[in-house]
Parts: C-alpha cells; structure tokens; sequence
C-alpha cells in the first residue's frame, strides 16, 4: 500500500469512527477478535456484501426498520393490531435495554490497521451490538406472530454483517443476539399468555 493510500484510508477511518470522552481505548487483548474479523473481511468482503450490509446497517439503526415492519403488521393484520403494535414496542425496548448496557460496559469498538471501518456508527460503544439486540429481538417477537420460524432467516446475516462492516467484534454480536432472544422471548411469551388473543394462521 502506497503512503498516499494509507494516509487516505486513515483519514477514512477518522472520519467514520466516533469516540466519546470517557471510553477507554480498545484491550490488546482482544487481538484474537481483531484477527477474526480481519480474515472475515478478507473473506467475504467484496463489494455486493458490504453493500448489503450498509443497507442492512440502515434498516437496523435504531431499531427503524424493525418498528416500521411491525407497523405495517398491525395494519395488515387488524384482528391483532395491539399484538403487533406491543410487539414492535418490545423491539424498541430491546433496542434500548442494549443502549442502556453498552453505556456501563463502555467497551469501544474495533481499531486496528487491519480492520476496515466501512460504515458511520453513532458512537464508539460496542458491547452488545444493539443491531444483533433488536433483530433477533425482532425475529423472535414476529415469528410467534406470524406462525414461521423467521429467526434464521433474519439473524445471521445482520450478525456479520456487523463483523464485515469492521464495527463489532464476534463477541459484540453474540452478546447482543443473546440479549435479545432473552427479551424478545419475554415480549412473545406475554403476548401469547395475553387473554383473548386470536393465533396466527
């Protein structure tokens, strides 16, 4: 790589990455993580992927996508419109119940020469990736609404494309994943439990 190349993406990487006062710089020994996600890059990172993943980085940001999907449940399923509206909710809650986490934990994402940054993020937090929380949050949550198993369709492929995006490590992701089986698994439950409610179809 040329100087002028390095200099460029170094500025790149400036742009894209914030850091917050307060977080500690990222642990040596997390090498193993950063190599993981080195050869992850190195691997699948061509330019269909990583523009999957932007969009998929888009439609998870803040949980939007995921809201607006249940939403649109609630419109078209009107006989359980409260279910779908209190089940994006909950999506939205596990959103927030990360954002809550990563503010104690206060774990700063990835920086190192070998990693690429390849999408802006809000902050530098990292631990638990709050796209892995909502999505599986989400996916657990709809499949009970829906009647289909939708959460190995959704999961996976928004988990790496955190990890090929370079802003989380595997163990952000899995946290998060975790996370929000945990929560989305109580919003379903009480959703079924709910007196009078009609099963899906």
């Amino acid at each position: 790589m040329t100087t002028a190349a390095a200099s460029d993406r170094a500025a790149r990487r400036a742009r894209l990455r914030v850091v917050e006062p307060g977080t500690p710089p990222a642990e040596p020994e997390r090498s193993v993580e950063i190599a993981a996600l080195a050869r992850i890059q190195h691997a699948i990172g061509r330019k269909p992927v990583v523009r999957a993943a932007r969009g998929l980085s888009l439609f998870g940001e803040h949980s939007a996508g995921w809201f607006a999907l249940g939403v649109l449940g609630a419109v078209a399923d009107r006989g359980r419109r409260r279910d779908w509206l209190a089940g994006a909710a909950g999506v939205v809650a596990a959103h927030a119940a990360s954002i809550a986490v990563k503010r104690v934990v206060r774990r700063q994402r990835p920086i190192d020469e070998s990693v690429e940054v390849l999408v802006e993020t809000p902050s530098s937090l990292s631990f638990p990736s709050s796209h892995a929380t909502s999505t599986t949050a989400a996916a657990v949550v709809y499949s009970g609404l829906t009647g289909r198993n939708l959460v190995p369709v959704l999961v996976p492929p928004m988990l790496v494309s955190r990890l090929v995006l370079g802003v989380h490590y595997p163990t952000d992701v899995l946290a998060g994943s975790a996370l929000g089986a945990v929560l989305g698994g109580l919003v379903r439950r009480r959703l079924r439990n709910r007196p009078g409610r009609r099963r899906a179809r």
